[in-house]
């Protein structure tokens, strides 16, 4: 059984998904997307992510006229139709082909594509996605501010967290961005979490970040632990002189922070007690 993708309402092979060259999600960036974890065959926070995702488009003024239960259906069918239940699932929705003008179209084909790959499982039995700890670095580029690109809109243009990337050591695997203020934001891929005097802190949401949704996830298995969470802005020194550093994303999960810039860190029991939480959730939920 071969891989397969969601194309436009089509399954199909890898090789048969392409776009045209005119699409404006390779023109101009002007997409969105969301990138999901599959669990036993079933997405982890779906409807989160669909919430999330119709936000993106209205902030784009992206009218695709898709149903909410057709795109559950297209990703269903996708997972369905793959060896593997255990994946990376990333839905994307361009503006699709249209004159090469600038100002969009109200009028929208859209371009929808399910690509999917496997991951290993989570849960109590399974294995991280990544080989070791998190090495971070603080880049000079900065965050996009709030008024010049929506943050809470996750779209194809992902210049900005691409030359943080660059920048990056050899030895580094994340970017972690300030704002112009030099507040923290958020990794290139992820938001970030430190601990401080047994208190996790994460920058807030009113900032110039994408608050994402193992985020959230892991502030209210926090409250459930009885951990205290406080959200505000944090400067680096705050960062650098914490307890314990750690990241989450969709497919990281909770991954520790051993070392920012020259700062080396211990992997902690505050981050030990949210990752066996997150793993002991996805077990009972999906295993």
């Amino acid at each position: 059984m071969s891989k397969q993708y969601h194309l436009n309402g089509k399954l199909v092979s890898p090789d048969d998904a392409v776009i045209p060259v005119r699409d404006r999600g390779f023109m101009y960036g002007d997409a969105v997307f969301e990138t999901m974890r599959g669990y036993g065959g079933e997405v982890f926070k779906l409807d989160a992510h669909l919430d999330r995702l119709e936000r993106s488009c209205s902030m784009l003024s992206l009218n695709h006229g898709i149903d909410r239960s057709e795109l559950i259906s297209r990703v269903n069918e996708t997972i369905e139709a793959n060896p593997f239940t255990d994946a990376y699932v990333k839905l994307s929705i361009s503006r699709g082909e249209q004159p090469g003008k600038l100002t969009p179209k109200e009028t929208v084909d859209p371009t929808v594509a399910i690509v999917i790959a496997e991951l290993p499982c989570g849960g109590i039995d399974g294995e991280p996605v990544w080989d070791t700890p998190a090495t971070t670095e603080i880049v000079t580029t900065r965050g996009v501010p709030d008024n010049a690109v929506p943050s809470g809109a996750k779209t194809h243009n992902y210049l900005n967290q691409i030359l943080a990337r660059i920048e990056l050591s050899e030895t580094a695997d994340e970017a972690l961005l300030l704002d112009q203020s030099e507040r923290l934001l958020e990794g290139a891929t992820s938001n970030c979490f430190f601990v401080q005097d047994k208190t996790l802190h994460t920058p807030t949401d009113s900032l110039s970040l994408l608050p994402g949704i193992t985020r959230k996830v892991v502030i209210e298995l926090a409250n459930k632990h009885e951990i205290p969470v406080k959200t505000g802005s944090y400067g680096t020194d705050a960062l650098k002189t914490a307890d314990e550093v750690f990241l989450t994303n969709s497919t990281w999960e909770v991954r520790p922070v051993t070392q920012i810039d020259d700062t080396e860190f211990s992997i902690g029991p505050i981050t030990e007690a949210l990752q066996t939480a997150y793993s002991e959730m996805i077990q009972s939920a999906y295993y």
